[in-house]
């Protein structure tokens, strides 16, 4: 049971005390005794390779090592070994097994209102779960809309925080500003401030009806924007305030980055002839992104899982009436958390992490092998 099926009694008035089969328990149950099983075997294969070295000592002559020889051998020289399997097999359980758990639901058929155990059993639907997200137009239209916005959210706010940190950085590092400690402290402080009160604060300024943003505009003349309540000015949104809150990270990234540049190599261009854009075309940009190409495209992987800037700005909103459960503003991550936690749709939920995952891994994978730091790297070694 677990593999073949996820129960056959359901928990009715007459066995309400105990008798009846819970569909997930019995999943995770299942899981946890194969991944023990699997622990068990790989115990039992070292002890045989152990056993046949040893046997194999004793053929040729020599005398096998005593238990308390035996510890001192593993203190001394498998001591890692011997320390990182606790935290390994603690991996396995808490890490490896929820994952597993997590993409084995995709091939069941739990969501409500009629498989939620132990009332209603759970039962084996194969690959249903992704064929009715990709293909059924009542879910397929939702899917395809929120993963088009996620993509554009990814790369707008990646782009926007990225180049937007790199100009400020430019322009605190440019000789004969003054004062650069006050400007490094005064730009830093939206990452300083926690972001949730961040968030709720710009939350209630862009509000259409008591938020100082619209107010101010109808003091200068101006006619009121509805930030929050409006598909499109919504998006606008959350990508200003993401510039609010991600411009100080790549700043200050960057700014790192800029003090390792040679003083040499802008003296040689000067002596080329080289003005100041084409010093900042050929000598600063390469080293910038020679340097920062990695934490650009894990940049561009924690965007696409940006929950919090979604959340708590706009809680996906606003309602989108042809999709199913979700608003103008969901990204796939926020979208899934209402699916688990609102509507209680967990196969359909596990599908979509599953294809974030696969997202993720696939563009990071790809590209940071391209850049020019992982290609040097990998010559080096």
């Amino acid at each position: 049971m677990g593999i073949t099926t996820l129960g056959e009694t359901p928990r009715t008035p007459k066995n309400l005390h105990g008798g009846y089969d819970h569909s997930i328990f019995i999943l995770v149950q299942s899981l946890i005794t194969l991944l023990f099983l699997l622990v068990v075997l790989v115990v039992y294969y070292l002890n045989i390779k152990d056993a046949r070295k040893i046997g194999h000592e004793r053929e040729q002559g020599n005398q096998p090592h005593n238990f308390k020889q035996t510890v001192r051998y593993v203190l001394d020289y498998k001591f890692a070994y011997a320390m990182l399997s606790i935290p390994a097999i603690g991996i396995l359980f808490f890490t490896v097994l929820p994952i597993i758990f997590m993409i084995l639901i995709a091939f069941t058929n739990y969501s409500a209102p009629k498989h939620i155990p132990p009332a209603m059993l759970v039962d084996w639907v194969g690959f249903d779960t992704f064929k009715n997200l990709l293909a059924l137009k009542t879910w397929s239209h939702t899917f395809y809309g929120i993963l088009t916005w996620t993509i554009i959210w990814a790369i707008l706010s990646t782009v926007t925080t990225y180049f937007g940190g790199m100009l400020v950085a430019l322009l605190i590092n440019q000789k004969g500003i003054k004062f650069k400690g006050m400007w490094r402290t005064l730009l830093i402080l939206p990452y300083a401030i926690p972001q949730l009160i961040s968030l709720l604060v710009m939350r209630n300024m862009f509000n259409g009806e008591f938020g100082p943003i619209n107010q101010y505009l109808q003091y200068f003349g101006l006619g009121t924007l509805p930030w929050l309540t409006d598909p499109f000015w919504a998006k606008v949104t959350v990508i200003i305030v993401n510039m609010w809150v991600g411009i100080p990270v790549s700043m200050l990234l960057i700014m790192g980055v800029l003090t390792t540049i040679p003083r040499d190599m802008y003296e040689a261009a000067e002596v080329d002839g080289a003005s100041g854009y084409q010093k900042f075309k050929i000598v600063t940009l390469p080293m910038i992104l020679f340097t920062t190409a990695p934490t650009l495209i894990a940049q561009f992987a924690g965007n696409i899982n940006n929950f919090n800037m979604i959340f708590l700005l706009t809680e996906g909103n606003p309602v989108k009436g042809d999709y199913q459960y979700a608003g103008a503003t969901d990204l796939l991550v926020t979208w899934l958390y209402k699916l688990t936690l609102s509507q209680n749709k967990y196969n359909m939920a596990s599908a979509v992490g599953i294809i974030i995952f696969v997202i993720i891994a696939s563009f990071s994978i790809y590209n940071y092998r391209r850049t020019k730091s992982f290609k040097e790297e990998d010559m080096i070694q």
